[in-house]
């Protein structure tokens, strides 16, 4: 196997130790007026010596016709990193917003995901030719097969064509999204590119150590979806008391956690002071025991899909 090549520096934001990764505690970062700023945010290292910006803005479930107006507000906010998917129909509005911007094309990563319906190799490579036509960029910083769909047994195939295009560098790195143990040791040996990201699931509820443990041994990032758990671990009686501890919403001690752990993070909203108060992670850190507190929570509840019986490929 080997590790993708080609080089990217993310301007705008602050790079981290390349090998913090799991159970990792970070120090507090804030602008010198005590504002947060982009270069609050710290970066991980990916395995093809790209870098990633750890905290991002993700439009899961965003409508399409919202998606220019709340992605403009985040990057007015101080998001560099945005995460969207061919199944969100809104990659043309996430493109809408970085073309009125107007920002430096360095300064911003931008991440999107395969449609289940085009594992076909040909498939893939022309659904990509059309996340770059609504984006409105000649290329990507990262892009994710979104789901294996293993009843459909075609995800090898699909990643033969994410490593085309990364070899066409028309995306600066590749990964996978909700792929567990067995899809990523079938992919390592298998074919040649190590994925340089696996998003999947992870929530407090749902530490999902079995498959962080995984990428962390083969050096592949992990990205939590999901991290609030649609909400509903806002409202544990641990998160609050901690929260309180440190004046924060629970959303932020969420949040800090995820960050504390090593993982890249997307909080997703609507509003824009959500959107702002998701930005305030790095003026504040974590103890050892609100980590503990909050890692013993992990009950084993998934919110989403589990990636073994998701098979829609929507056709």
């Amino acid at each position: 196997m080997c590790s993708p090549c080609p080089a990217l520096a993310a301007a705008a934001v602050t790079p981290g130790p390349a090998n913090r990764r799991r159970g990792s505690h970070r120090p507090a970062v804030s602008a010198q007026d005590g504002s947060m700023s982009t270069a609050s945010v710290p970066t991980l290292a990916l395995n093809n010596g790209t870098s990633i910006p750890q905290l991002g803005f993700g439009t899961f479930k965003i409508p399409p016709e919202q998606t220019r107006d709340l992605v403009t507000v985040a990057l007015e906010t101080g998001y560099r990193h945005l995460d969207t998917a061919q199944m969100y129909r809104n990659e043309r509005g996430v493109g809408d917003a970085i073309a009125a911007a107007g920002l430096p094309r360095d300064e911003l990563f931008v991440t999107t995901k395969l449609n289940n319906a085009f594992h076909a190799h040909d498939d893939a490579l022309a659904a990509f030719d059309r996340s770059l036509d609504e984006l409105q960029l000649d290329h990507v910083d990262l892009f994710l097969i979104h789901w294996p769909l293993p009843a459909v047994d075609r995800y090898v195939e699909a990643w033969g064509a994410l490593e085309e295009i990364y070899r066409s560098g028309r995306a600066r790195a590749i990964g996978v999204s909700n792929f567990e143990p067995r899809h990523l040791r079938r992919l390592l040996a298998e074919t040649t590119v190590v994925p340089a990201v696996n998003q999947v699931e992870v929530h407090p509820w749902l530490g999902n150590e079995e498959v962080r443990a995984v990428d962390a041994e083969h050096d592949i990032v992990t990205e939590a979806w999901s991290p609030l758990g649609r909400g509903r671990v806002l409202e544990d009686p641990t998160i609050a008391r901690i929260a309180a501890d440190h004046d924060r919403t629970p959303a932020q001690v969420v949040l800090r956690w995820h960050v504390e752990r090593g993982d890249v993070v997307f909080p997703k909203s609507v509003t824009p002071a959500r959107i702002a108060e998701n930005f305030g992670l790095f003026d504040f850190t974590l103890s050892d025991a609100d980590m503990a507190d909050i890692t013993g929570l992990d009950r084993g509840e998934r919110i989403g899909s589990h990636p073994e019986e998701m098979n829609d490929t929507g056709r």
